[in-house]
């Protein structure tokens, strides 16, 4: 049975940093893409950032350059850096493990999710 656990989300004052991360179990996990997800009340939930078998990145415009994604393969654990939080980044994130070996944008090409973890950033 896959299960993917979310931790580290918290509140902090904009421009503070947070690490969340994802502890996954019941698979291969370094075969496949893991992503990073966000939602936020009444709005669909939006990719954050995704990193692929190889370890290639891709990430939202709204976080580029202030989020990172890595994945401890032993550990079968992905982390999202995240650094100068700003209050609109006030939203559950989720983790999700693709289907396939390379990651996307699109959430339901993720079969398998975590249970979301809260993070609030005050001004």
């Amino acid at each position: 049975q896959v299960q993917l656990v979310e931790s580290g989300g918290g509140l902090v004052q904009a421009g503070g940093s947070l690490r969340l991360s994802c502890a996954a179990s019941g698979r291969t996990f370094s075969l496949y893409a893991m992503g990073w997800f966000r939602q936020t009340p009444g709005k669909e939930r939006e990719f954050v950032a995704a990193i692929d078998y190889s370890g290639s990145t891709d990430y939202a415009d709204s976080v580029k350059g202030r989020f990172t994604i890595s994945r401890d393969s032993a550990k079968n654990t992905v982390y999202l850096q995240m650094n100068s939080l700003k209050p609109g980044d006030t939203a559950v994130y989720y983790c999700a493990t693709h289907r396939y070996l390379l990651g996307s944008h699109y959430p339901h090409e993720y079969p398998y999710w975590g249970q979301g973890t809260q993070v609030t950033v005050s001004s």
